[in-house]
């Protein structure tokens, strides 16, 4: 009986001893990231049988356990991963909208101004200084759009190393999570399970989520085996793979995500990564940024091809006068050309090229290019924005203002990505650096007869297109303009007397032919006579100027692609710069949502693991004052059996 007693008095007291210093474990750790709280497991000791009975034994220790709840955890996972990627996404494009600055200092108002500046060009031809005025602010236009490619290239260059810090990162906790592992495996034997080291595994994991979201599996030995891009391992038992960031095999500046190991690389597939930072910049530069520089080239080509074009037209005011040169740089030097680096065909020098045939339909978009297999000389392009839909061309076709030029044959299996404007802000510059050289008289002049009747009097005489030099007036023949009735009909003649075309004119539109656009104010009356002539005088003359100035309000830019399936077919200057900006902006502002609402959920997620597995305060106090009392008791109870026992001897003796 004694030594029952006795036996049972120290289990309770050792029963409750272990639930205190498991209190003090839990009060200690309250504050520690990622700790779950731990229990004492207690079941009733096996009763000891005498004739009488049963006698209880008291209590006995199962184990020291911890809760946990699998679902609340990787809900918390998940959650955090998706809104690491929508922060890591925001905090980029914060950075982005600034390479669209708004109101003086964007690059709508720049390209405003220097159109705007051919007014006092046309209202002075001779003036050198309204030229040079020309030429300073189609400056400024060139250098800002040359500042935001190299902001762009910048926010590129960040995204990249972001991806490699990040990967390094991700490397330094797959090799903390796989040594964890092992220490995890070698006491899995002993039936009891290393709770503090399973909660320091599971945080790694959820540290590891905001970097790219994983997914687990519970492997027979305890290890936990951790996988990436939609099942590749990253981590398996006690071994890692290290994540790494590679070169993109088309564009250098890019980074692709690849797991190494003893066996070699394997390329991750990107659009499986769903969550964590690493899925946010991989978005950033994968979408946003190629499509800001889109934006940004297909404005700078358009502009730049625009206005050398219309110089080509003009006469400038040199001796002797000639037809104007560029006064920008070739838009064509901004296309690029890349090729993969897996192909055959020469690398350095690819047997694919690009021209432009009209600048005014280039799309702000990426092309591929591959050979077509079953038909030589053939080739499949698509757009970025259809990537399910190819186009079938060869050699010599056009697409959206730009012209294929293939040479020699293309061994298949070899791929290109094109981008017809996406280095054109980058490289663009000015050609043209004496204010001489602007064209801004027509080669063409038109007077009113002076027997004519009507209000009618030329507006303005301006190129639109190259004048066949075989047609007159370049042929040296005057063309008559005749009105044969008081409703606007009129005959084209040249020489004099010899209809060569008829029409009708209507207020507000040109007429036009060979290449020259004639607008009237007022209206022509029946024997009206306008007689259009080759340009004498170049310095007085501001037909080019003038329509340089229409240039402000001309459809320079074609079809632009503002994101979330929206596109907008062409604008003027200004109105796609400001569309390229409210794209930006809502863009921006989509994030921000995004961002604020996930950052919500993840917050919500934790604080419901938190108080699902986590420590009370409160609650332990009570737990410790409940286990003091217990402890205090039992130790009652070794107290009386001692005394007992003592008398027991006593007797005995």
């Amino acid at each position: 009986m004694g030594s029952g007693i006795f036996a049972l008095a120290t289990r309770t007291m050792f029963a409750n001893s272990a639930q205190l210093e498991t209190v003090g474990h839990n009060i200690s750790n309250a504050n520690t990231e990622g700790y779950s709280r731990q229990e004492v497991s207690l079941a009733t000791e096996n009763g000891r049988y005498t004739g009488a009975g049963f006698f209880g034994r008291g209590v006995r220790i199962e184990t020291i356990g911890r809760t946990a709840d699998p679902y609340l955890a990787r809900e918390a996972n998940t959650t955090a991963s998706v809104s690491a990627s929508d922060q890591a996404r925001l905090d980029k494009l914060k950075q982005l909208e600034k390479v669209f600055p708004t109101g003086e200092s964007g690059m709508g108002y720049a390209a405003s101004q220097m159109l705007n500046a051919f007014v006092d060009v046309a209202n002075q031809p001779q003036d050198i200084s309204a030229r040079q005025v020309v030429l300073a602010r189609a400056q400024d236009y060139a250098s800002r759009m040359n500042s935001s490619a190299e902001q762009l290239v910048a926010l590129q260059e960040g995204v990249l190393n972001d991806l490699k810090n990040s990967a390094a990162q991700v490397n330094s906790i797959s090799e903390r999570i796989a040594a964890v592992n092992q220490q995890i495996a070698s006491v899995k034997g002993i039936g009891h399970e290393p709770n503090d080291l399973l909660d320091q595994r599971d945080q790694l994991v959820h540290s590891l989520n905001k970097l790219i979201q994983v997914s687990t599996v519970m492997a027979d030995d305890g290890t936990l085996g951790v996988f990436v891009g939609g099942g590749q391992r990253l981590v398996l038992g006690n071994q890692a793979e290290k994540l790494t960031v590679s070169i993109d095999e088309f564009d250098p500046s890019q980074g692709r995500l690849a797991l190494s190991d003893s066996a070699g690389v394997r390329a991750v597939n990107q659009d499986m990564v769903l969550g964590g930072s690493i899925a946010g910049l991989l978005k950033v530069q994968n979408q946003d940024i190629p499509e800001a520089r889109n934006f940004l080239g297909q404005m700078a080509a358009a502009l730049s091809w625009r206005v050398n074009q219309q110089q080509s037209f003009g006469l400038d005011l040199k001796t002797p006068a000639g037809t104007g040169g560029n006064m920008f740089s070739d838009p064509t030097m901004g296309m690029q050309v890349l090729p993969s680096t897996k192909n055959t065909s020469s690398v350095s020098a690819p047997p694919v090229g690009m021209s432009i045939v009209d600048a005014r339909q280039l799309r702000a978009e990426d092309y591929t290019l591959e050979v077509d297999p079953s038909t030589p000389g053939q080739f499949f392009l698509t757009r970025g924005s259809e990537p399910g839909t190819a186009i079938t061309v060869s050699d010599g076709d056009i697409i959206d203002g730009f012209q294929l030029n293939i040479s020699g044959a293309v061994p298949i299996g070899d791929r290109f990505v094109l981008r017809p404007v996406g280095n054109t802000a980058q490289n663009l510059k000015m050609a043209l650096d004496k204010p001489t050289g602007i064209a801004a008289a027509s080669p063409f002049v038109g007077t009113m007869a002076v027997n004519n009747r009507g209000t009618a009097t030329v507006s303005s005489l301006s190129v639109s297109s190259t004048p066949s030099a075989t047609l007159p007036p370049l042929n040296g023949n005057v063309i008559k303009i005749r009105f044969t009735s008081d409703s606007g009909n009129y005959d084209i003649e040249s020489p004099p007397g010899n209809p060569i075309e008829s029409s009708v004119w209507q207020a507000g539109k040109p007429i036009s032919y060979n290449g020259f656009d004639l607008k009237l104010n007022g209206v022509p009356s029946n024997g009206d006579v306008v007689d259009v002539t080759v340009t004498t005088y170049p310095a007085s003359s501001n037909g080019n100027a003038l329509a340089m100035l229409d240039l402000r309000d001309e459809d320079l830019v074609g079809r632009l692609d503002l994101g979330n399936g929206q596109t907008a077919q062409g604008a003027s200057i200004t109105s796609a710069y400001a569309q390229a900006i409210g794209s930006i902006g809502v863009r921006v502002q989509g994030a921000q949502t995004a961002a604020t609402i996930s950052q919500t959920l993840a917050t919500n997620a934790k604080d419901t693991l938190v108080n699902k597995v986590g420590v009370n305060l409160d609650e332990e106090a009570a737990r410790m004052i409940q286990y003091q009392q217990s402890y205090q008791a039992a130790a009652k109870i070794l107290q009386v059996a001692q005394s007992i026992f003592e008398t027991l001897l006593q007797v005995a003796g």
